[in-house]
């Protein structure tokens, strides 16, 4: 006698009746690209419907969201002007900071993360402090504390640093503690891979490094060790969230970490990931909602608590449709 696994798959109540990996808007952050100026909607060239939106553009984009059940948003901004230590980022009156409070306005229900890091303020397009051509890890602290702490104050709901600096965790939450934002969680960028698939969102936030690239500091996809060490790193020094970057290529990751800390896993479905589905789907290549869906619940399974996807806006339409 063999057993009949196909009893269970017979008919789509009995299937549904089974299931045991669940997913819903409430798993998911929907990053934007706010863009310092005026009247500005452009469509990110890489990425089929993403766009770079100017503050006064950005009202209709988060009704929208909001009439479509998107509830967590991950801002990412674009500065007007650039120097070598990335001032904008830590300017009190900056394209985030300002974001935030027009959100907060306009929107207070939306729960807003935000990305800190200096690659999008530096002129150099590294994610900190120069001596030469080599990222100084130390210095760098300094100026990631003072975006953390300006992005606090502006109202964020949660931080989330993806620098890769080593100790920056220990050093964001010693400088929220004493500045009574003692209940600010952090997100950290824990496991965050020197990757090719993030390509289209350079051309997103205009963050390609200008010499070199960023493999001194973020990790080597061809060890399978390491990952363990950043994260038991990031939760000594007071992380709450540990996040996956990126997200299919690496669900071994998502499920090895997943299945050895109590904390939520979050996990980042990059520009590249996102790009390649659109892509395929205009060519007539793929089903583009089956393969979106198909992924998501891969991430799920893996153990992904929370998953950061351009997709997002797409996938809200697709179940107020009925998927």
């Amino acid at each position: 006698m063999f057993n009949r696994t196909r009893r269970l798959r017979n008919s789509q109540v009995l299937r549904n009746m089974v299931k045991n990996v669940d997913f819903s808007m409430d798993n998911l952050i929907y990053p934007l690209f706010i863009e310092e100026g005026t009247n500005v909607k452009v469509e990110i060239s890489s990425m089929e419907g993403q766009y770079r939106l100017s503050l006064d553009n950005l009202y209709d984009e988060l009704k929208e969201l909001k009439e479509l059940g998107v509830k967590s948003l991950l801002l990412f901004g674009i500065p007007l002007k650039k120097d070598p230590v990335g001032s904008e980022a830590y300017n009190d009156k900056g394209i985030v900071q300002e974001g935030i409070r027009f959100i907060k306005k306009h929107f207070p229900e939306f729960f807003i993360v935000t990305d800190v890091c200096l690659c999008e303020y530096t002129s150099h397009g590294h994610c900190g402090v120069l001596d030469g051509e080599r990222v100084v890890n130390d210095e760098t602290l300094k100026l990631l504390d003072k975006i953390t702490l300006s992005h606090a104050k502006a109202g964020a709901d949660m931080i989330a640093p993806s620098d890769m600096m080593d100790g920056r965790i220990q050093s964001m939450r010693r400088i929220l503690d004493e500045n009574n934002f003692e209940n600010l969680p952090i997100m950290s960028y824990s496991i965050k891979y020197a990757s090719a698939y993030y390509g289209p969102f350079r051309d997103a936030a205009d963050s390609a490094p200008s010499f070199g690239d960023r493999k001194t500091y973020q990790m080597d996809f061809r060890n399978s060790k390491d990952y363990l060490i950043e994260v038991e790193n990031d939760l000594a020094e007071g992380a709450d969230i540990i996040m996956v970057k990126p997200g299919m290529p690496y669900l071994d990751v998502v499920k090895a970490v997943s299945d050895v800390i109590s904390n939520p896993v979050a996990v980042y479905n990059v520009s590249g990931e996102y790009s390649m589905v659109k892509a395929a789907a205009k060519n007539g290549w793929i089903d583009e909602e089956r393969i979106v869906m198909e992924n998501m619940y891969a991430m799920r399974r893996a153990g992904a608590d929370i998953i950061i996807t351009y997709h997002a806006k797409d996938i809200a339409k697709w179940i107020k449709r009925g998927i």
